[in-house]
């Protein structure tokens, strides 16, 4: 992890060496970094560096694909880190709406239904890795819209 800085950014810090479920872990470090950081920063700032995390990321996430010779590697997890520090920041309030969109990502990510799986099967390299974990992140936000509007 160390040999190269993308390394470190593509497998989340650490969290995409976690002996089982890589990705489970990248999950939770974005939903409390973003805990963390939104308020910290503010929105505009927030959001900003997250777009700026989403470039750094495609690049390290290609980097690490290169050398570990597997583009979308189980070990990065820097796209799940993005995609659920978005989610976080656009369920502000009740940790319960987090906790609920982090399941439900988690379901898009692992099972990739429809748009999801047509991503991760049309779209290579490090903005495939990328791009199917935004989408993902696009169906939970719809749902959790939807389920707070109507529920």
């Amino acid at each position: 992890m160390l040999s190269h800085p993308a390394h470190v950014i593509s497998l989340g810090f650490g969290a995409g060496l976690a002996p089982f479920a890589p990705g489970t872990f990248g999950t939770l470090l974005g939903l409390f970094a973003a805990r963390w950081l939104q308020p910290l920063l503010g929105d505009t700032l927030f959001f900003a560096a997250l777009f700026g995390a989403l470039l750094i990321g495609t690049w390290a996430a290609g980097v690490t694909g290169r050398a570990l010779g597997e583009s979308d590697h189980g070990a990065i997890v820097w796209d799940e880190v993005i995609a659920m520090a978005l989610i976080t920041a656009m369920l502000p309030g009740a940790m319960w709406k987090q906790a609920s969109a982090f399941l439900l990502f988690r379901f898009f990510d692992i099972r990739k239904p429809g748009p999801v799986g047509w991503a991760d099967r049309n779209v290579k390299g490090a903005v495939g890795v990328m791009l199917d974990d935004l989408v993902a992140a696009a169906l939970t936000m719809f749902v959790m819209a939807l389920w707070i509007r109507f529920v």
